[in-house]
């Protein structure tokens, strides 16, 4: 919660000294043996910390969520599966999830969406990062436009949707295959664009290795690329940066 929020309940006595300093010892960061749980990183840098679930085991999963849940926060968590998902839902009942993205969210303080975050995709099989990148951003508290399957392949796509598209704050660009999209979308509108390769394609694609490497060697201006797949770093900076824009996010 906010420091003011903690003071009012202290104040108004819905939360107890006991209950408070409980609160206080876990200011910075909780202490659960095999993790550090962030807390102070909300205020740091605005957006709190999120969940990575991939890799991660059962138990550990259970106690990072119920940690968070007890602390009253908003949850995301990213790249889980269903099994995992599973594992939150018997704990918090109010959890949802996204089985393209494979995100876990957790809304307890529901605020309005502001700005604008366009996210864009090459083609449908980009679609799991697209959702993942929606997800956060609007998790962050960004309003958000997609449009999916814009691909250089069919440029009339693209250009019957590209005012929209350049009505935004920040535009992320999601493709694989060679990559192009980025530049082809950055060399007509006036807002930043944050590319993120993915890894589709064939052999030579190298896993999103040649749409990368297409990608930060673009000759348009204003493009800043993330690593392969990475949707969530891509929304996290776009959400920044409509957040400065908006001001009050």
């Amino acid at each position: 919660m906010e420091d003011r929020e903690f003071l009012e309940k202290i104040k108004n006595g819905s939360m107890s000294l006991d209950d408070g300093v409980s609160y206080l010892k876990d200011y910075g960061y909780k202490e659960l043996g095999f993790a550090k749980l962030d807390f102070h990183r909300k205020k740091r840098r605005h957006f709190g910390e999120v969940i990575f679930c991939q890799g991660k085991e059962d138990f550990a999963l259970a106690e990072i969520f119920r940690a968070f849940y007890d602390r009253g926060e908003n949850i995301l968590g990213t790249r889980a599966d269903r099994h995992q998902f599973n594992i939150v839902k018997d704990i918090i009942k109010e959890a949802k999830f996204n089985e393209i993205s494979g995100t876990i969210t957790v809304k307890r303080k529901q605020k309005a969406l502001l700005g604008n975050i366009a996210v864009c995709t090459g083609g449908t099989a980009d679609l799991k990062i697209a959702e993942e990148a929606k997800d956060t951003a609007e998790f962050f508290g960004a309003y958000v436009n997609t449009f999916y399957d814009i691909g250089v392949s069919g440029l009339h796509r693209l250009v019957s949707k590209i005012d929209e598209i350049n009505s935004s704050n920040v535009i992320i660009v999601i493709a694989g295959m060679e990559g192009a999209l980025p530049t082809v979308i950055a060399g007509q509108v006036d807002k930043p664009v944050i590319a993120v390769p993915t890894s589709v394609g064939y052999g030579a694609g190298l896993g999103g290795i040649s749409a990368l490497l297409t990608m930060v060697n673009s000759c348009a201006e204003g493009i800043s690329v993330v690593n392969i797949d990475n949707g969530f770093g891509a929304a996290y900076q776009a959400a920044q940066i409509n957040r400065l824009i908006e001001k009050d996010l």
